[in-house]
């Protein structure tokens, strides 16, 4: 998913955290720490009313380099480039601190809020100069730590940031700043008849910039593809200072260097993004979802080839998800399960312009899928009211994950026809020290894969699975 924006720039950023990629990218100069064990876990989540999350720096094996720690002219500086957006109190330091899934804590004295992308480079500026770490934030919804520090790093928050500088009703494109929660852009571009190109479970609190610094896929990558291809341009602030403007609204520009690309998916390592122009599409006039039960995951891929035949360019959306995950869905938030019980479960959503020709094309699916024995229970909803709840049974699974114990959440690639081996394999590996090895996700993007080598609860899971 998720918001994370960390800088490696040459004398200033100075931390690696034990995310995505584990240890320090090589060539990343003047990283914050390395990871000098041999574990890097992805991270866990531990039920409410859990102890105090342990401090990163004590519960992994990462060491702080020699950068520069915050003095009271640093404060006055930051001060005057951003008045009132000086944060030090501890407790509202608390959750900046801490990840979402509640497994790293970080120990940052201070949280800068800007407004502007030129508040963002004098900061920037300071902090190259004064050989201060920084970590920009965005929404913190990440469930692998990066957008948290490891030690006593600035937190640069990007929440303030938060105007839409320009829509075009024609061309459908956004240009707004990096801290837009992604829900908001919806409704936004909802009520000029458009969509965003990406969604997200975390969308309530998610920021547009930290999902182009993570190149986020989400449940509308099957139809709309990456961030690669519907981000426009980028304003970006270098870890000098340097603003680079590359922030575009032309769809077509073959004049030099595509500098943009750069950015989206490098996580924060070669900037801070502050602002996205993005090609939002035109919001559906019809929109389906069936949710079907099947046998087995050989079933799954086969419907998953069927709906992509028999669909073709109405399929906006194929979502899996195992019988574990519905059972968790429905122990710890009481949503029921529309079929019959199945090993697996699949959610199918169709987005297009005539609602009688998706429903026919659908309705068709349903029939071939049932006969054939890929489906062997099913519902349909056109109502919106419906098609929410039944997206709500796949939407929130990390939620009740959440709330069942420890969670190891890994996000690999895998081709699709090995995907739910990942999940075998971890069941058969840990055997008794996993309580629940679980996989569910969107075809057509990634894999994630959650585990806890302890006998602490453990729910491992799977999403995103790459074709």
């Amino acid at each position: 998913m998720l918001p994370r924006q960390l800088l490696a720039r040459p004398a200033w950023l100075f931390r690696c955290p034990p995310g995505p990629r584990g240890a320090c990218a090589p060539g990343a100069a003047g990283s914050w720490g390395r990871l000098v064990g041999p574990l890097a876990r992805r991270g866990c989540c531990s039920a409410p009313g859990t102890p105090e999350v342990p401090l990163t720096r004590e519960r992994y094996p990462v060491r702080r380099l020699p950068f520069s720690t915050v003095s009271e002219q640093d404060l006055a500086a930051f001060e005057r480039i951003v008045p009132g957006g000086v944060v030090t109190d501890p407790e509202a330091l608390q959750a900046p601190n801490v990840d979402w899934i509640r497994t790293l804590r970080g120990s940052s004295k201070v949280l800068l809020r800007p407004r502007t992308s030129e508040e963002v480079s004098h900061i920037l500026r300071h902090c190259h100069e004064r050989n201060l770490a920084v970590n920009p934030q965005g929404g913190n919804t990440g469930m692998v730590g990066g957008s948290v520090p490891v030690f006593d790093e600035i937190i640069l928050s990007t929440a303030r940031m938060n105007k839409v500088l320009s829509f075009h009703s024609v061309s459908g494109i956004l240009v707004c700043q990096a801290g837009c929660v992604l829900e908001e852009l919806s409704h936004y571009v909802e009520e000029r008849d458009f969509i965003m190109p990406l969604d997200l479970g975390a969308k309530g609190s998610c920021h547009i910039g930290g999902n182009v610094a993570t190149n986020a896929g989400g449940l509308r990558f099957l139809r709309y593809g990456s961030l690669h291809g519907t981000v426009l341009g980028l304003e970006v602030v270098l870890a000098d200072g340097t603003i680079l403007d590359c922030l575009t609204s032309l769809r077509k520009d073959n004049t030099g260097y595509d500098l943009k690309q750069l950015f989206i998916g490098s996580e924060g390592t070669l900037g801070v993004i502050t602002a996205v122009s993005i090609l939002c599409p035109p919001k559906p006039r019809a929109v389906n979802v069936a949710f079907l039960g099947c046998p087995g995951f050989a079933e799954v891929l086969q419907t998953f080839s069927t709906c992509k035949g028999m669909l073709g360019e109405i399929l906006s959306a194929f979502e899996f998800m195992d019988a574990v995950c519905m059972q968790l869905v429905g122990r710890y938030l009481h949503l029921a399960s529309p079929v019959q019980e199945s090993p697996f479960y699949v959610l199918i959503e169709t987005s297009g312009s005539n609602a009688g020709h998706d429903a026919e094309k659908l309705g068709s699916f349903l029939e071939h899928a049932l006969g054939s024995g890929l489906v062997t229970d099913g519902t349909m909803a056109t109502d919106q009211t419906k098609v929410k709840m039944l997206w709500a049974l796949r939407e929130r699974i990390a939620e009740a994950l959440s709330r069942d114990g420890y969670v190891y959440k890994y996000d690999l690639s895998l081709p699709v026809e090995r995907l739910y081996d990942i999940v075998t394999d971890v069941r058969a590996r840990l055997g008794p020290h996993a309580k629940h090895v679980v996989g569910y996700g969107h075809l057509g993007g990634g894999i994630s894969v959650c585990t806890d080598p302890s006998d602490k609860t453990c729910t491992s899971c799977a999403h995103s699975a790459s074709c």
